[in-house]
């Protein structure tokens, strides 16, 4: 009776997190929509299933949130059953189910059958790469690998997704043939770590391989790294970005401090010197290449004087993409045994001074691409604007561009030729050659 009843209704998938969490989503859409489910993203359903992140403090209060305001809907009659999956699920499972009873189900990252067995449906292994994109069609994220074998000393994502599976080179071009059958043109690759990929199943580092075999795709002209672990970076890679024309010359990797100390405690493997080093070897091998890293500040036992440090190597390195986030002290993870040591005023006003000086470093770079032309994919419209990104701007983090709608009609999803007629810190205002 139960699967007979759960059959009729509607299942709103929410999505909360990273893209690697919009991904799993969308699998889970696509496996529903197969069963003969009725399948909503984010909107009104029935049924809801919470797809939570669990990485630092402020996702997860986001994530319990969002759970109590359906539980509190489902008290009110307005759905009837409420489960939560994902990585919040995954780490605190004993906690929330004592906590928060009336979920209906909780289940990790990895029940992806079980929770389809709940929700009516039988988990269909001939879909293995289909997905229902949530994303606007003409981009998607491809997720090469899953879980994580680095030791950093402040994450929890090994607690949460396990240990690092590389998903096999022929399985990941099928899946971009399908994607680009459906529209989609860019490809945004993703992981916990890029730079491992294959080395579990190879026996090497292959996302040069792997590169070289989704160029080939017919329909996609755009593809981009995200989340490139420094150390071991496979140098290969670099020369494809610099000769492939379908590779964005754009590198998404996170670096999180600069100090040796530090960087040895937070066990990165690296250090102040060897950062520089790939650095430099980054520009000199793709001189066009946009570099976006990512910086953890209040970090135990960062004093001023080494937080000073990190601010000069900022200034000096003049990352074109940056983002900087306050050091969240998480249980189980090795660094919780240190004292979290700088007061949380210290480290959001770290934040406030890192993004001032990369503001500053930001309008300074587009100022100079006033004048020149570039290739844009436009992604949406609002207001009296069509909103483009150039190759070195990833969605919903990087800077846009904008093309007045007056007396311009672009479609979205297409490429187009732009003039920059004048800049600001994060948005380049432009118009179509």
């Amino acid at each position: 009776m139960r699967t007979k009843s759960v059959g009729k209704k509607k299942i709103n998938i929410v999505t909360l997190g990273c893209s690697k969490n919009v991904y799993d989503s969308e699998v889970l859409m696509s496996q529903l929509k197969a069963n003969g489910k009725e399948v909503v993203h984010e909107d009104k359903g029935d049924i809801v299933v919470i797809n939570t992140c669990g990485f630092i403090d402020n996702a997860k209060e986001e994530s319990i949130n969002t759970i109590l305001d359906y539980v509190e809907a489902k008290n009110r009659g307005e759905v009837e059953k409420v489960f939560v999956t994902g990585c919040l699920s995954e780490r605190y499972k004993p906690d929330l189910v004592k906590e928060i009873p009336d979920v209906d189900q909780y289940f990790g990252t990895r029940d992806l059958p079980v929770l389809l067995k709940h929700l009516g449906a039988d988990y269909k292994h001939e879909l293995v790469g289909e997905r229902l994109t949530t994303t606007p069609k003409h981009y998607a994220y491809l997720k090469i690998s899953e879980g994580c074998d680095r030791p950093c000393s402040f994450c929890a994502i090994p607690l949460m997704r396990g240990g690092h599976i590389s998903t096999p080179i022929e399985k990941l071009v099928k899946e971009a043939q399908k994607l680009a059958k459906a529209g989609t043109k860019e490809l945004i690759l993703i992981a916990q770590d890029l730079t491992y990929y294959g080395l579990d199943i190879y026996k090497r580092r292959a996302l040069g391989d792997l590169l070289k075999e989704l160029v080939k795709v017919d329909g996609i002209e755009w593809i981009r790294l995200h989340y490139a672990f420094p150390s071991g970076f496979p140098e290969d890679v670099l020369d494809i970005i610099r000769e492939e024309p379908k590779v964005c010359n754009y590198i998404d990797i996170p670096l999180q401090h600069i100090n040796s100390d530090l960087l040895k405690s937070m066990k990165r493997g690296t250090t102040h010197e060897k950062t520089d080093a790939l650095l430099a070897k980054f520009r000199e091998k793709v001189p066009d290449m946009a570099i976006r890293t990512t910086l953890i500040v209040g970090y135990p036992g960062e004093t001023e004087e080494r937080f000073q440090e990190l601010k000069d190597w900022v200034k000096e390195q003049k990352f074109d993409r940056l983002g900087c986030f306050t050091y969240s002290h998480e249980e189980n993870t090795t660094a919780y045994v240190l004292e979290d040591d700088v007061p949380q005023e210290v480290k959001e006003a770290r934040v406030e001074e890192i993004m001032e000086l990369q503001s500053q470093i930001s309008w300074e770079k587009n100022q100079e691409k006033i004048g020149k032309i570039y290739k844009c994919v436009f992604d949406r419209k609002e207001g009296n604007y069509f909103i483009g990104r150039t190759e070195y701007d990833s969605p919903d983090v990087d800077n846009t561009v904008l093309v007045s709608a007056d007396n311009t009609y672009i479609s979205i999803g297409e490429f187009a030729q732009v003039r920059i007629t004048s800049a600001e810190e994060f948005d380049l205002y432009g118009e179509l050659v």
